[in-house]
């Protein structure tokens, strides 16, 4: 049974922080020693070195480039500079799945943590496998570099001027990617066979089953903010000391300014109408298009002996449907619609195609022998479509001719920008020489609104624009960047970066005055919930105690989940009945709804306990969920093992410097 909703303003308010810090959890707060993370991260961080994505040292302040090493490995160290570039090159990844991340947030989720682990872990199984003699081989490598996208020319092979191209614009060496490709591939060999290791008795996943179809009942309440009024007005010193406590939260993020020009079907269609000449060529190359053609509908059935087609034959022609006369005698009959000649021909056979085409409608042909037997064909339709004069097709050739031309000026255009950008061409000369309308936007947050217009909603047809605009640095040259599957393109530049900022405290005040009411009163719906569960912990009934706030509160609504209803809902689980699996029966837990919309009581009624037994495929099911836990954890275990064997020692105080520098690259207080 689904678990019913909660209360509308519960149900409706979402945390946005609380959905990237769990995004970021999922993916990255883990050990690091797990094999998923560690090789999938490594290959995407090579990955991203030779994109042509730019902002990999973004954020990169040079106190960070400088320091000494992180953490000694054996007989290595990893400097102060390789974890920041790392981190950026981390930012830069999972900006793929989240584009407004920030590197303040990275950090914040975790991420910071799980890069220097995967640097450390990574440095740890290359030496343990240089002790052990393994190596990988020149040839794995390449077939790796080969592999990337990004290092393909237009025929799909492997393309060295563009490697050392990418490598040049990234200030990156070929040694260091291939040491990066090699590390990778030696954390797969080495880890892979321990994290598929996990095997687990059905007796010791029954008991996890019978969790599993645990179900568990009870009631929740809501005490609404807004129950409790807005008060009193709060003085001008309230406003000052609330926002000095809450600066974080008002702080504008960084925001780009981008010049850009559309580049569009309409740019060239003026150009692109193709000439009479052109329309006479396209019809005579094109003749067998228009001259007259019949098609035919055709239901034919393949025997095996002569005499069985003609049996069927004789059926056909007296009058019984051809499908049905097939399926008699256990066939199919087959359909060919709106087939011509030749190619009937082809497959059949010409002495079927020539007394297939000659018959009238509704003639029975056959019995014929053709390659796959004897046929009995019956001509279901005819479809004669007469030849087309030059006048006739003009309008269809033009607009076909007029398709071609726009897309190949199109494709013309942007190999000529691309040209000049190359020659180092700024946006203002692309677009002089080129005749382009040239836009600026206004001062834009990466998902395209506009901070100071918040009843605006953003642009989509910028959201490309703006992904690569908040992967340039200051001074890059301008981009391609495309914006639809016909061929149009924009050219971007980005024209200054805003810094995340503070708006003055008075242009703040009817802000904050919201805020802050909105907060006192939160917080005084608090007390009131707090007494609440007091006194249902005290044995008053739910009911009566929220009888006794006097307030005008929602209905109690029941909850009922079971823990695999919970457990596949995964993170759009309700907080409500995930806290019901954390408690003992007959009590109660006070919990925040989001958005400071007030106060859940949740209070957990009973539990049923699940019973597994005569239910093999929910056992079967826990047995392979623990199994990949118990992998992942041999897998931890392991690189456990090998770092006490190699050695390591962090320099904490190094790594909290590094983290500070980053920190304070994005204008944020750490």
């Amino acid at each position: 049974m689904p678990a019913p909703p909660l209360p509308k303003a519960v149900a409706n308010a979402s945390s946005q922080k609380v959905r990237m810090l769990s995004f970021f959890r999922r993916l990255i707060n883990s050990r690091v020693g797990v094999l998923v993370t560690l090789v999938a991260i490594a290959l995407t961080v090579i990955l991203f070195a030779l994109s042509d994505i730019t902002g990999a040292s973004a954020g990169l302040g040079s106190s960070a480039t400088e320091g000494g090493a992180i953490a000694r490995v054996g007989n290595a160290t990893i400097s102060a500079g390789e974890l920041a570039r790392r981190v950026n090159a981390d930012v830069d990844n999972f900006r793929a799945q989240q584009p407004t991340l920030t590197i303040q947030q990275y950090i914040e989720g975790g991420g910071f943590d799980g890069t220097v682990n995967r640097l450390i872990d990574g440095l740890v199984i290359e030496q343990f496998a240089a002790r052990r003699g393994m190596v990988v081989s020149k040839q794995a490598i390449d077939a790796q570099l080969a592999a990337i996208p990004a290092l393909q020319s237009i025929d799909g092979k492997f393309d060295q001027k563009v490697y050392e191209q990418l490598l040049a614009q990234r200030q990156l060496t070929d040694a260091t990617i291939r040491r990066d490709i090699a590390r990778s591939t030696l954390v797969e060999q080495l880890t892979a066979p321990t994290s598929g290791a996990g095997q687990v008795p059905m007796r010791l996943a029954q008991p996890y089953a019978d969790l599993l179809l645990e179900k568990r009942r009870g009631l929740v309440a809501f005490i609404p903010t807004r129950a409790l009024g807005a008060g009193v007005q709060p003085t001008a010193a309230e406003l000052k000391a609330y926002f000095a406590s809450n600066r974080a939260r008002y702080t504008v993020p960084e925001r780009r300014v981008i010049r850009y020009a559309l580049v569009s079907a309409d740019t060239v269609r003026s150009s692109a109408t193709p000439t009479e000449a052109e329309i006479a060529t396209a019809y005579r190359q094109q003749s067998a298009r228009f001259v007259a053609t019949e098609k035919r509908t055709i239901s034919q059935v393949v025997l095996a002996s002569e005499a069985a087609a003609k049996a069927l034959a004789d059926k056909v022609k007296g009058g019984t449907d051809i499908a049905a006369a097939a399926k008699a005698v256990g066939l199919e009959a087959a359909r060919l619609a709106g087939t011509e000649r030749k190619a009937y021909g082809d497959a059949n056979g010409a002495a079927l195609a020539n007394a297939a085409f000659a018959g009238a409608k509704g003639a029975t042909i056959g019995p014929i022998k053709a390659p796959l037997g004897w046929t009995v064909a019956h001509v279901d339709a005819i479809d004669v479509i007469a030849a087309r004069t030059l006048d006739q097709a003009r309008a269809e050739l033009t607009r076909e001719l007029t398709a071609a031309n726009i897309n190949r000026r199109l494709s013309d255009l942007s190999g000529k920008i691309d040209d000049a950008i190359a020659k180092d061409a700024d946006f203002a000369d692309v677009v002089s020489a080129n005749k382009l309308a040239p836009l600026t936007s206004a001062a834009l947050l990466a998902d395209g609104r506009d901070p100071a217009k918040p009843e605006a909603a953003a642009d989509p047809a910028l959201a490309p624009l703006l992904k690569a605009a908040f992967a340039m640095e200051a001074n890059d040259a301008p981009q391609i960047v495309a914006t639809g599957n016909d061929g149009s393109f924009a050219l971007v530049a980005l024209d200054r970066i805003v810094a995340a900022a503070t708006p003055p405290l008075a242009e703040l005040t009817p802000a904050l005055a919201r805020d802050f009411t909105i907060d006192r009163a939160r917080r005084a719906a608090r007390v009131v919930a707090a007494e609440v569960v007091r006194k249902v912990k005290g044995g008053t009934p739910l009911a009566d105690a929220l009888k006794a706030t006097k307030l005008t509160l929602p209905a109690i609504e029941p909850a009922a989940t079971s823990r695999a209803q919970l457990q596949a809902a995964a993170q759009n689980a309700q907080p409500p009945l995930a806290l019901m699996f954390t408690m003992a029966p007959k009590t109660a837990k006070l919990l925040e709804a989001p958005n400071a919309a007030g106060w859940l009581i949740v209070y957990l009624d009973a539990i049923d306990h699940g019973n597994a037994r005569g239910r093999p495929e929910v056992v079967r099911a826990q047995q392979n969920d623990l199994a990949r836990v118990l992998g992942s954890e041999y897998v931890r275990q392991f690189i456990a093992a090998l770092r006490q064997e190699i050695g390591v020692k962090r320099n904490d105080d190094v790594i909290a410097k590094v983290r500070r520098d980053l920190l304070g690259a994005t204008g944020e207080a750490p």
